[in-house]
């Protein structure tokens, strides 16, 4: 085990969150308006009384960017607590199906799946991730009978007070990135450096933003609403749900 240098961390951060920013930009510049009018709801936007276009289109880029940005978030974290674990316990990205950290601390071998928050499943999800670490531990114990295999789930932020389950444990927040890192106020100490250069970087996102908006009203005006301004809800019903 390594000291783990706050220094090191911070320089990481600041070296890597624009990629989290650039990407959050491409979600929103990728984006095309009759795509995601697909997988939306149109009785819903009936339901709740939204009478313009523009209500309608930020509503339904409000809701990809909100689902992307915590996948492509969860992404750069498990980025570095990969590069804190590899620092400190040399630990490293596993090859194996469903583990996204392997490294070795007191004579055990952590397998160890990264999840952003403690609620990040459900049942059918959860029986996946425990077959991912039965055939895991069964891979690595095919070169070495004699190892003693743990399995983990990590998560970023939350907690969890039960962090036994059984066939592996859930490390939650505070436990989560001391698990890792040897260090118990990591956890507060990795949030300072998260807002480097965090007002430019939104600006330059505010505004790729504002120009989806205004091109998606555009598109959904002229698409779906008739020259008296109003929404032709049985068009754009029939464009979503239609067979023909």
């Amino acid at each position: 085990m390594k000291p783990l240098s706050l220094k090191d961390v911070s320089r990481y951060v600041e070296n890597n969150i624009g990629t989290f920013h650039q990407k959050r930009i491409n979600s929103i510049d990728g984006l095309k308006l009759e795509n995601v009018l697909k997988r939306k709801n149109p009785y819903l936007f009936r339901a709740k009384y939204m009478l313009t276009a523009e209500e309608i289109v930020r509503g339904i880029v409000d809701a990809h960017i909100s689902s992307h940005e915590e996948t492509i978030f969860g992404d750069w974290l498990e980025g570095l607590a990969i590069f804190i674990n590899e620092t400190v316990y040399g630990g490293k990205k596993s090859g194996i199906q469903g583990i996204d950290l392997e490294f070795d601390k007191d004579g055990v071998r952590y397998i160890v799946n990264i999840k952003s928050g403690p609620n990040w499943g459900n049942s059918s999800q959860i029986q996946k991730m425990q077959s991912e670490f039965r055939t895991a531990k069964k891979t690595l114990r095919t070169s070495n009978s004699r190892l003693y295999v743990v399995a983990v789930n990590g998560c970023c932020y939350g907690r969890n007070s039960n962090p036994d389950k059984g066939d592996y444990f859930k490390y939650c927040g505070q436990d989560f990135w001391e698990f890792i890192s040897g260090y118990p106020e990591l956890y507060t100490e990795i949030i300072e450096p998260l807002g480097h250069k965090a007002r430019e970087k939104n600006e330059a996102f505010r505004q790729s933003y504002a120009q989806m908006i205004n091109k998606f009203t555009l598109e959904f005006g002229h698409d779906y609403c008739g020259s008296d301004g109003a929404i032709h809800w049985k068009k754009l019903v029939e464009f979503n749900s239609s067979s023909s």
